[in-house]
């Protein structure tokens, strides 16, 4: 049933209640169910009660209730906080309610535009409707051991599987904690057979201890182990129990006695390790301080003697404001995967990658659905010989509550690059709010941006894939560009030039060429074509270059950029010097028949700016035909600066 709190707009109170205050110290121990209860029983509350009690709602995923109380909230309109918008916002998108969401995450943008939540909720919005499909990359199984209870965190362990569980026989009396009312957390083990996970038993029944344990991370070998469990001891000011990482070594046909993480600390939490195969890096979550916010991913590396050494914060291109968890680096592919609830996602944790390039991070992306959904999504694993892995989720097809999953990668995800750029007019100056589509090479649109405040706008895209951009904004002509995602760069750079249009009449020059004063400055003419590993200009170029200099000579004051170009065969650097070559030959046969020679200047691309989705990929031929290679080999024109009274075009 909705729990309403009889607030209205202005009426919350100046000073807390007894029951607020009772609220609050549940609220400090996690015990969001007596809080609720407090807060809820509360005649009027502060805006801080409101907060929290929002915040009780969110944690315990009461959406509905959620919802309603943070409008409460906002709709009072003082001392509303940025953090609140964002809230707000999370709670919507859990709850599928996706336009919603982005209206409570403009305003939180509005008030924290540094914000990395904000600079990935602005980067990444276009691609809702691209991650939110079923793209065919995954078969999802669920695993029949799953329960009632927490089932989540499984862990390769030889040739069976480590997972944590709140599962337990009914007892006369029986631990819980607070924040869920659920059993502490244990570790089992289970055996793989026919891809399910059966047989599940105590890890080890003398190590599960009166709080949690789990989940946990072992070697490849399976000798040596890192977990997550409860300080047994925690004499700390906040009498809050934090999570702490504890390692074992297996010597003699045992476990020995864990030993402890050198920085567990009494004053924050450290859990979620992810050992390497050899066992001498980790990475793990922690809030320590000096991170981002919430909960960040850090690594450290343990040295011959076995002593790890100081933790390293992955940085902001993995970490954000709020929490990054659950942390798998894949050896073979040098990936990380984690769960986050700040980088742009469906809602909940969403489950992320991130390839190591060097000591950096590249750019992070999401694994889209079928693998994330509007729930919490987390705790992927993965075989890469395999191509299989399980993750973790609470979504509602479930057993109940966190339930384990096998996941099947049909089609890994292409590797993510970035097309980045800036729209902007003849002079250079930035045009804000142009309209910018982004389409594969088969011609199809399959994105939107709208330039910032600085014309700059940015697209995640597959990697080895030839694109093409075009922008539009209201009384200036279409900039158009292409690009293609080959090499190394995970950046590729591509610009929109778009000029103004001018109010002149309709002056027929030619039969191919007019002036117009509905599609302006701009003279677009035919590109030219070379034959093959040549540069010289061929009849059929001339005839297209001497039209362009008849216009030249009529206005003297239009200045043109030649930009040249080869197909994808031959070395990369020898097509860079004939494309050269190609744009020199163009711009002289032009200089040598036009008065002021100077304002023609060429520029050769080699083979990184393909027309069509003619690539060569090493030493594998393309396969297309002569006919499309051909259409690579060109010079294209472009007007840079135009005086003139006058606009010339292709008709």
């Amino acid at each position: 049933m909705l729990v309403l709190v009889e607030i209205s707009a202005g009426a919350f109170a100046q000073e807390k209640s007894s029951r607020e205050q009772k609220g609050d110290k549940f609220y400090f121990t996690y015990t969001y169910d007596e809080a609720i209860d407090r807060y809820s029983r509360a005649k009027n509350l502060t805006v801080e009660g409101q907060r929290k009690l929002s915040e009780c709602y969110r944690i315990t995923e009461q959406n509905a209730e959620a919802e309603e109380s943070y409008a409460t909230l906002i709709n009072h309109g003082i001392d509303v906080i940025a953090e609140d918008y964002f809230n707000y916002a999370m709670v919507l998108k859990s709850s599928g309610k996706y336009n919603e969401s982005e209206v409570q995450m403009a305003k939180f943008c509005s008030q924290k535009p540094n914000d990395l939540r904000a600079i990935s909720y602005q980067k990444n919005k276009a691609q809702l409707t691209t991650i939110v499909k079923d793209n065919g990359n995954y078969a999802i199984h669920e695993m029949e051991i799953n329960t009632g209870s927490q089932d989540f965190g499984a862990s390769y362990f030889k040739e069976q599987i480590v997972y944590t569980s709140s599962n337990a026989k009914p007892k006369a009396f029986m631990r819980k904690y607070n924040w869920n009312n659920e059993p502490f957390l244990n570790l089992y083990v289970a055996d793989v057979e026919e891809g399910q996970l059966t047989n599940p038993s105590f890890f080890d029944k003398q190590e599960n201890g009166k709080m949690h344990d789990g989940p946990a991370t072992f070697n490849q070998l399976g000798t040596f182990m890192a977990f997550t469990k409860n300080a047994q001891k925690d004499k700390s000011k906040d009498n809050i129990v934090e999570l702490q990482i504890h390692t074992r070594t297996f010597e003699n046909g045992t476990w020995m006695e864990p030993k402890a993480f050198p920085y567990n600390s009494p004053s924050y939490n450290v859990g979620h390790p992810n050992l390497s195969d050899d066992g001498t890096i980790m990475y793990f979550v922690s809030d320590m301080p000096g991170g981002f916010g919430g909960t960040d991913i850090y690594r450290t590396t343990r040295t011959s003697e076995g002593a790890w050494g100081v933790p390293v914060n992955l940085g902001s291109t993995i970490n954000t404001e709020s929490d990054e968890l659950f942390p798998f680096f894949d050896e073979q592919k040098s990936t990380l995967h984690f769960a986050s609830n700040g980088h742009f996602g469906l809602g909940g944790q969403d489950i992320f990658s991130s390839t190591m390039n060097g000591e950096s991070w590249d750019e992070v992306r999401n694994a889209g659905a079928p693998l994330n959904t509007r729930f919490d999504d987390y705790a992927l694993v993965i075989s890469g010989s395999e191509d299989k892995g399980y993750f973790s989720s609470n979504r509602e097809s479930g057993s109940g509550n966190d339930d384990i999953y096998g996941v099947d990668l049909l089609n890994t995800p292409a590797v993510v690059k970035q097309i980045e750029g800036v729209a902007f007019d003849v002079n250079q100056v930035p045009l804000p709010r142009t309209t910018v589509k982004l389409y594969n090479e088969s011609g199809q649109q399959i994105n939107m941006a709208i330039a910032e405040s600085d014309g700059s706008y940015s697209f995640n895209v597959e990697a080895n894939k030839n694109y093409q951009l075009t922008g539009n904004l209201k009384d200036y002509i279409e900039g158009k560009n292409v690009a293609n995602t080959y090499g190394t760069e995970h950046i590729v750079t591509v610009n929109l030039q778009l000029l103004q249009l001018e109010e002149e009449e309709v002056v027929v020059l030619e039969e191919h060429i007019v002036v117009d004063q509905d599609l302006g400055a701009f003279m677009k003419m035919k590109p030219i074509y070379f034959e093959f590993d040549k540069s010289e200009i061929t009849p059929a170029a001339a005839k297209e270059l001497d039209k362009m200099i008849k216009v030249l000579n009529q206005y003297p004051n239009m200045e043109i950029s030649v930009t040249s170009h080869t197909d994808c065969r031959g070395a990369k650097s020898y097509n860079e010097t004939l494309s050269q070559a190609r744009a020199t030959a163009s711009a002289d046969y032009i200089k040598e028949r036009i008065t002021n020679p100077h304002r023609i200047t060429g520029k050769g691309f080699g083979e990184v700016q393909l027309a069509n989705a003619c690539a060569c990929e090493g030493e594998t031929e393309s396969g297309c035909s002569e006919a499309d290679h051909r259409l690579n080999r060109r010079s294209e024109f472009i007007v840079t600066k135009n005086n003139s009274p006058a606009t010339v075009v292709e008709r």
